[in-house]
């Protein structure tokens, strides 16, 4: 689908903005006509309207509300895409770690979703916001147990978020990146990257501009009846498993 100029005039917030996923989710909606306030850690090499913003703390939350609030009155668009996911067992994971990824993954989306939409409501805006989960919401893994927990409440928020904002034709939804290859930040050995690729329907990765052009789907009028979904961007690798338990294994 070709978005063109849809969304000229419309103001999107885009937390974690200087990643890969950020960067690319802000670029698109500026490309089809938006204009983007990039909010991370630090705006070092974030352009046009950007804010730094712990989002860890009260104060930098506050920051980030009462910034856009000064420049625009109340966004149209929110996507909660910051994240952190470090690998640890949870018999060495120290009580700050657990604290600070559910503080980000968790509690920033809440409180943000809750502060632009009472803005949102105030200036009559029928908005939309847009939560980046993962499909380590329905699946634990080892290492990831606390990834995988704040995605899975992240789920449940985006549906609590969905029902009671709906009156005010706020509409809420989540999005699930599937699988990338690593980046020169996040290498991945190559037999890994082998062995998951193997294991998807479609058998490809996702690449940011995919989830992009899923987030520019959900935020537009074409999905003005969608509210409360999690939309599965990863060529099918949720859906199940391509074993084959029997001798035969292709049906043609």
């Amino acid at each position: 689908m070709d978005f063109g100029t849809a969304f000229k005039g419309k103001r999107v917030v885009v937390t974690g903005a200087s990643g890969i996923m950020g960067k690319a989710l802000a670029d698109q909606f500026e490309a089809c006509g938006a204009e983007v306030c990039r909010t991370d850690m630090t705006t070092d090499d974030l352009p046009g309207f950007a804010v730094a913003a712990d989002l860890t703390s009260d104060a930098g939350l506050d920051h980030l509300l009462a910034a856009v609030a000064e420049k625009w009155g109340a966004p149209d668009v929110v996507i909660n895409n910051a994240g952190l996911y470090p690998s640890s067992f949870m018999l060495d994971m120290q009580v700050a770690d657990w604290d600070r990824i559910m503080s980000v993954n968790l509690r920033a989306p809440f409180v943000l979703t809750r502060g632009f939409a009472l803005q949102m409501i105030e200036a009559g805006n029928k908005g939309n916001v847009i939560n980046i989960s993962s499909g380590a919401a329905r699946k634990m893994r080892r290492t990831m147990v606390t990834y995988c927990m704040s995605k899975t409440a992240l789920d449940r928020l985006t549906k609590g978020f969905a029902l009671e904002l709906a009156e005010f034709g706020i509409r809420v939804n989540a999005l699930e990146p599937g699988f990338a290859a690593g980046s020169a930040v996040s290498a991945l050995p190559k037999e890994h990257v082998d062995r998951v690729m193997a294991a998807i329907p479609l058998g490809v990765e996702t690449t940011p501009q995919d989830v992009g052009n899923a987030a520019l789907y959900l935020a537009s009028d074409a999905a003005r009846n969608v509210t409360g979904a999690t939309l599965s961007v990863d060529g099918g690798n949720s859906a199940g498993s391509l074993d084959v338990y029997q001798e035969k294994k292709s049906p043609l």
